[in-house]
């Protein structure tokens, strides 16, 4: 397993597509993006997941408990073989990597830091146009307080490949 985490519009996909294509083995690729796609659009409510006008990320009880049962999921399917990359945004600092802690344990974990400038991370996220402005301000230094890497990497001037050769060569 290899959980990233970083801020909105860190740079963590771009790093996951390129260990894909670098590691020699399958990984499989999943993420709280993909979790909050996969729900039905009445979801997006302040009782489960709702986006704030400031970029401010409103998690209520009826997303954390869908998101216990996503996670326990992907701990299943990576206990039975599979190799799995989380692209994760840790809202609650060290509490969100404790979550990942006990679901995944037993397993063989990496932790990896995606950070990235404030600024340049603000930059992508108008340059995307898919996000909220003000997410990636907000969460630049806010999710990876209190949380212990592995290894961390920096992609405000560093391209993905060059993150995820840092990544690989940690495995």
């Amino acid at each position: 397993m290899i959980v990233l985490n970083g801020g909105a519009s860190a740079g963590k996909s771009g790093i996951v597509r390129c260990l894909q294509a670098i590691l020699p083995d399958p990984w499989l690729a999943t993420g709280v993006d993909r979790l909050i796609e996969a729900m039905p659009a009445t979801m997006r409510s302040p009782e489960s997941i709702d986006f704030a006008a400031d970029g401010t990320v409103i998690v209520g009880p009826e997303f954390g408990q869908l998101q216990d049962a996503w996670m326990a999921g992907v701990a299943v399917t990576a206990g039975a073989g599979a190799r799995v990359i989380i692209d994760d945004v840790f809202l609650g600092g060290a509490g969100s990597q404790q979550r990942w802690r006990a679901v995944l344990e037993g397993l063989d974990v990496v932790w990896v830091g995606v950070r990235c400038d404030a600024e340049v991370a603000a930059g992508r996220e108008i340059a995307r146009g898919d996000r909220v402005r003000g997410m990636a301000a907000a969460q630049a230094e806010m999710v990876h307080r209190g949380v212990v890497y592995d290894v961390e990497v920096d992609t405000t001037y560093t391209e993905s490949i060059v993150c995820a050769q840092a990544i690989a060569a940690r495995l």
